[in-house]
């Protein structure tokens, strides 16, 4: 059936309205008039793009071979001019917060990143064996247990596509497995391979010998927990290489700015900063005077912030959920939690504080998971909304929400 696109949905896939159905069709663009077949699935259907009848203004030409040629899913957006993706991120969290939240927000602005292209410092890569070979790459968009090989990854720095060429030029000494999952991190000071999967490594010496470049190499057998196999001195300021940071670091720059800004603008003496990875915006707000409790997960990562803090801030290495109780009252908490949000006590915690916070920053990189935990803040509301493209040619999008006590 011939179709119009009204919008891009959460994920990157176009919408249209066929038969009473919703319909989501990958790879269409806003004002496309498209024929599609349709698979319907309740109340909403999926639909295939067969044809183009008359193509969107905003369609430009994919960069990457993959996009169209192995349908990869690692991006979702490239046939849309970068103004039209930043247009579509925009509606995609204003949509989220109004239908999740249930607040009424304006729709806000998603600064652009300085880099549309080359920005990633950080790619994970599906392994799989492929006639005894290893083949290294990512998932069809429409056939999610397949993995092609990728040649090429223009949104990943060429410093990292670099180092998976090293690793894939040793990979005939990878763990003994079927398929393995591996992550390249490069940044100024060091490269990083985190690799999970496999049971044994008997030729782990041989590879590491192989891949001179890699300072550090941290492996996940299966069952076992993730520890480092090489781990060559940092340089000051080198943060460990398995612990999570930003693959846009031009953006993150810009929105941990304006993180900071928003803190300040409430004068805090105390601050619990949760999920707080290697301690940047804790180590910034403790030099300021601010006493800081950094709560963090990974191990490694709340040891290194712990180095970057003194008394009486401090580093607490556990889950936040368990945590937080302990650190409160504070004047300010700020939340940065991964895609799937926080964990419900965390919420029911901060509803619950006496006193209150003045204010709680939440960083998210997912806006149903934000949406869904703001509408469990019933007595909380949204004084700003700020957006940043921390992933220009995905459906992805950053955001930072302020919220406020109502009766403040």
């Amino acid at each position: 059936m011939e179709v119009v696109i009204e919008s891009i949905a959460a994920g990157g896939d176009g919408v249209a309205r066929a038969d009473g159905l919703v319909v989501f069709v990958p790879r269409t663009a806003p004002g496309d008039v498209a024929e599609i077949e349709i698979e319907p699935r309740g109340r909403f259907a999926r639909g295939v793009l067969r044809q183009l009848r008359t193509p969107s203004p905003d369609r430009v030409t994919p960069r990457c071979p993959h996009y169209d040629g192995d349908r990869c899913g690692g991006c979702q957006l490239q046939h849309l001019a970068y103004a039209a993706q930043l247009t579509a991120k925009s509606r995609i969290v204003a949509d989220a917060l109004r239908r999740i939240g249930r607040r009424d927000v304006r729709t806000p602005v998603v600064h652009a990143s300085p880099d549309e292209w080359g920005y990633r410092r950080k790619l994970t890569l599906a392994l799989r064996r492929q006639g005894g070979a290893w083949v290294a790459g990512l998932h069809r968009y429409d056939a999610p247990d397949r993995v092609f090989a990728l040649r090429e990854c223009p949104i990943a720095h060429d410093d990292v596509l670099a180092v998976w060429r090293e690793v894939m030029g040793a990979s005939d000494a990878l763990p003994e497995a079927a398929r393995l999952r591996g992550a390249v991190r490069v940044d100024a000071r060091r490269a990083s391979l985190v690799l999970e999967g496999g049971g044994r490594w008997p030729r782990l010496d041989e590879f590491l010998a192989r891949v001179p470049g890699v300072d550090a190499v941290w492996w996940q057998a299966e069952g076992g927990p993730l520890a480092p196999v090489r781990e060559r001195a940092r340089d000051a300021g080198a943060a460990p290489g398995a612990s999570f940071a930003q693959v846009n670091p031009r953006v993150a720059a810009h929105l941990q700015r304006h993180v900071l800004e928003r803190v300040r603008a409430h004068g805090p003496r105390a601050v619990v900063d949760a999920y707080a990875g290697l301690g940047d915006t804790a180590a910034a707000l403790a030099a300021e005077g601010c006493r800081v409790t950094a709560i963090e997960l990974d191990a490694a990562a709340a040891a290194w912030c712990a180095e970057r803090l003194s008394h009486p801030s401090r580093a607490i290495a556990g889950r936040v959920e368990d945590a937080l109780p302990a650190a409160l009252p504070a004047d300010v908490v700020i939340l940065n939690p991964p895609r799937a949000g926080v964990d419900r006590r965390v919420t029911a915690t901060l509803a619950a504080a006496a006193p209150a916070p003045r204010a709680i920053l939440y960083v998210s990189c997912d806006p149903a998971t934000l949406a869904r935990d703001v509408a469990r803040l019933a007595g909380w509301r949204i004084a700003s909304l700020a957006a940043f493209d921390m992933f220009p040619q995905t459906a992805h999008v950053e955001c930072v929400c302020e919220l406020l006590p109502e009766r403040a």
